[in-house]
């Protein structure tokens, strides 16, 4: 499962980071929904960081 989730991922920020790639430098503007999904990306990335470093911290045992 996790291996389908991290496909999935990888494969969505590919398509949105070369889309956008691809319109700033055309000089077109991003559409709202490339927008909103890398803003998603941008917070899931985020999200999954902090949780990895809190389980991180605990397992160490928060020294």
């Amino acid at each position: 499962m996790v291996e389908f989730a991290a496909l999935t991922y990888g494969l969505l920020a590919s398509v949105i980071l070369s889309a956008a790639q691809r319109n700033r430098k055309r000089g077109h503007p991003h559409p709202p929904l490339l927008l909103y999904v890398g803003y998603l990306l941008c917070g899931l990335s985020g999200g999954v960081a902090l949780a990895l470093a809190y389980v991180a911290w605990t397992l160490v045992g928060g020294v």
